[in-house]
């Protein structure tokens, strides 16, 4: 069986600061993230989401349903409930103004390379890619 899903990828940056970056850190470990924020990333269609950190920059990769729409996606995400406040939370560790939403937060950025890329892809509409099951 093949399964199709769009990925995206997105950097932000973190404040100069390894005592707020340890924090942010553990805010993100295993069972520590808000329940709310991420029943409300699945209700919006994300299948599962990656974060790395290397110094200051987080690097996220975002897999999603096949029919994603990224900008009506994420305009839904910010007006769930917790949300808004999640992101006022995470925002003292991050170089971004306190009302932003995630959407404003986190920057796509663009695939250059792909070993064995079979399709043309943009960084707006996601790059589809499939599993076989």
């Amino acid at each position: 069986m093949v399964k199709r899903f769009k990925r995206y990828c997105k950097t932000l940056e973190l404040e100069n600061n390894p005592l707020l970056i340890e924090e942010y850190k553990k805010m993100h470990s295993m069972g520590k993230a808000w329940p709310e924020v991420t029943q409300g990333m699945k209700k919006v269609g994300i299948i599962d989401m990656e974060i790395y950190l290397t110094g200051t920059t987080l690097f996220m990769i975002m897999d999603t349903e096949e029919n994603f729409d990224h900008e009506k996606a994420m305009t839904e995400l910010g007006s769930l409930p917790r949300q808004s406040e999640w992101e006022a939370a995470v925002s003292k560790f991050q170089k971004t103004n306190a009302l932003s939403s995630a959407k404003e937060k986190w920057q796509l950025i663009e695939r250059i390379y792909k070993l064995d890329q079979v399709a043309e892809n943009n960084i707006t509409d996601g790059y589809v890619e499939q599993i076989t099951i």
